[in-house]
């Protein structure tokens, strides 16, 4: 279960409430221009590198008018097939509760998988998280390395300057984290806009002087230059994949958009005019083949250049922007889901929620992104480490997305079947293609990848065995009660709040609290959070409430994974007994791991785990708990 404490439900059981109906053309077309500023820049900023990895020296592949067909053929209905097909049309409506993302669909397909496949669907859904990762430090760089290099051909004497200004930009970029893109943010989807239309108007430039190129639209070149390529065909298909890097960002930022304006987006701006950015690249390289070293600065006249680098510049930080948020937001959804310790979390909007700031995970993307600029040094080099992580994630949507449609939408066995057949072709060809790429640096994403799975894995089954031994432990509540009938302690005045990850058993700080202490509070609640496998949780099916008697009052409140919990404002609910947060004590329970021969797990694992609780954020700053009214409780647990 993907619940953080073994609880859950069907996400299809309660469905999240819908958003107000938009008021206005005029906040649909904000919307959609601010959907295309934080969906489309990855993806957006591909033209900068990919026609000319395509004709990297490596592959040995000349320029002539077959290869330039041919790969623009390719590269034209990779965008057709796997954006506009595979993700727009199928995997965009696979929507948990309007949320979209790896994390989103495996909690939509974990329940309804067989028994013997929910082990399966969680660990490659994991995994498929973990890889955005290895993705969300290696845009950052490929992109901003992408523009400056734009120097080598508007100013080449500045080219040896490329490392130290795309070091300096990112690290501005990071840094301008904690103080949140609300600001910028609106300028996001008009700086985009401007550079999808230079990116047409540049490719209609170059088309009109060799319109021939225009044949390329045709898939018969596609299908002949991989007949006849043969290894050469083979390997360039992994340059081809570059250009369609951002279809997992563009299905994970649906929750914060609706499907509707990025699906409007993508066939009225932008595969436009990346399909004429491509093609006018292509038409570049049919009159003038010695402009393959930098075709996509090459398209540009002269006085353009210096505008045209600023703004490649400002498209590269905005698709460094939206993977790192995107990295924020996956963080968030894995500790509210338990694969993740609670981390820190700073709202940089005080209007929009998904805002936020994850200091440790910025630190860590930070500090591996400048060592990828310092360590590969250009975008060609970072090109042969770009692709597998991206590639491996795609085949997992595909397999998860196989179980939504064949368990969810009801379709027959032969219907999915087939369509995931066709979309695994697809995928393992780009798969295949970019595996080769491993030792050139293709490791790099892999190692992050393996580094957080290995995290998310070790966390979630040190909270598991941490949870079995705590229940060992666990004293019923009908036998807490005999207790307080048998002892009379004394009746302390006041309301206590003890939190408890299991809602049946006594909190192991209310039953210290009243074997030291001999004392219980008049009134006690007994608060349990809980995390579904929907995205959100409808008002109504927020909190449940329960009188147990002697003073006692059982609370549990109900989250989605993209939300975050609130206990002021659970205790606000006119629903729930309970006084002013401010008159209330908190009794929070402090374990101290110690490390034992009878571990579940490897001591490497259990020596991590404890690693992570002791550095995990406190309660009381993750559950939004006043700090001056929390009372922590500490007791040393074996594992």
């Amino acid at each position: 279960m993907l619940g953080q404490h073994g609880m859950s439900r069907d996400p299809g059981a309660s469905p999240a409430p819908s958003p107000p109906a938009p008021a206005s053309k005029r906040y649909r077309l904000a919307h959609t221009l601010a959907a295309l500023g934080i969906v489309y820049g990855d993806i957006g900023t591909s033209p900068l590198y990919a026609v000319r990895e395509c004709f990297n020296e490596a592959h040995g592949l000349g320029v002539s008018r077959a290869s330039v067909l041919g790969v623009l053929s390719l590269i034209v209905w990779s965008l057709v097939i796997v954006i506009s097909v595979k993700y727009l049309a199928y995997v965009t409506r696979a929507d948990n509760g309007g949320e979209g993302g790896i994390l989103a669909l495996t909690a939509l397909a974990h329940p309804v998988a067989t028994p013997r496949a929910k082990n399966i669907v969680l660990l490659i859904g994991l995994f498929g998280a973990a890889l955005l990762y290895g993705d969300g430090i290696i845009t950052p760089a490929i992109s901003v390395l992408g523009a400056i290099e734009g120097l080598e051909v508007a100013a080449p004497a500045l080219d040896q300057y490329v490392v130290e200004v795309a070091i300096a930009i990112l690290a501005l970029l990071f840094w301008l984290q904690k103080r949140g893109t609300a600001g910028v943010g609106a300028l996001f989807g008009p700086i985009t806009l401007v550079w999808f239309g230079a990116l047409a108007v540049l490719g209609i430039r170059q088309i009109a002087a060799a319109p021939e190129v225009l044949w390329a639209v045709n898939p018969w070149y596609a299908v002949t230059f991989l007949a006849t390529g043969q290894w050469t065909g083979f390997l360039v298909l992994g340059a081809v994949f570059l250009v369609v890097t951002g279809g997992e960002a563009l299905y994970a930022d649906m929750g914060h958009f609706g499907r509707r304006p990025i699906v409007a987006t993508w066939f009225v701006v932008v595969l436009p005019s990346l399909l004429l950015n491509y093609l006018g690249q292509g038409a570049l390289l049919l009159h003038t083949p010695d402009a393959v070293s930098n075709p996509f600065f090459r398209m540009a006249p002269q006085w353009s250049l210096y505008p045209l680098l600023v703004l490649a510049t400002m498209a590269a930080i905005i698709a460094s922007q939206a993977v790192i948020s995107g990295a924020f937001s996956l963080s968030r959804q894995a500790a509210m889901l338990g694969y993740l310790p609670r981390m820190r979390i700073a709202h940089t909007s005080a209007h929009e929620i998904g805002q936020v700031y994850v200091p440790g995970i910025n630190a860590a993307l930070f500090v591996c992104t400048i060592a990828l600029v310092m360590g590969f040094r250009s975008s060609s080099n970072l090109a042969a480490a770009y692709g597998i992580a991206v590639t491996i994630t795609m085949v997992i949507t595909t397999v998860l997305a196989y179980w939504v449609a064949r368990h969810r939408w009801a379709w027959s066995r032969a219907a999915a079947l087939s369509l995931t057949a066709v979309f695994l072709v697809v995928d393992l060809a780009f798969f295949g293609a970019n595996i080769v790429k491993i030792a050139d640096g293709g490791w790099v994403p892999l190692l992050a990848a393996g580094a957080v799975f290995t995290v998310m894995t070790t966390w979630k089954r040190g909270r598991q065995q941490l949870g079995e031994r705590m229940r060992s432990r666990i004293v019923p509540l009908t036998d807490f009660f005999a207790g307080i009938d048998a002892g009379d302690p004394a009746r302390a005045p006041g309301t206590a709040v003890f939190m408890s990850s299991n809602p049946a058993g006594t909190p192991p700080a209310l039953l210290q609290n009243f074997l030291h202490n001999h004392v219980v509070h008049e009134r006690v609640i007994l608060l349990t959070i809980v995390t579904e496998e929907s995205a959100r949780v409808a008002d109504t099916e927020r909190v449940e409430v329960e009188e147990l008697g002697h003073g006692f009052v059982r609370v549990i409140a109900h989250y989605g994974f993209m939300e975050e919990p609130d206990i002021r404002a659970v205790l606000a609910r006119p629903d729930v007994p309970a006084p002013p947060v401010d008159q209330v004590t908190f009794f929070l329970g402090r374990e101290t791991l110690l490390s034992t021969e009878q571990s579940d797990m490897p001591r490497w694992r259990t020596n991590l785990f404890a690693l992570m609780t002791r550095n995990a954020a406190q309660a009381t700053s993750f559950f939004r708990i006043p700090a001056a009214r929390v009372f922590e409780v500490g007791s040393q647990i074996e594992l």
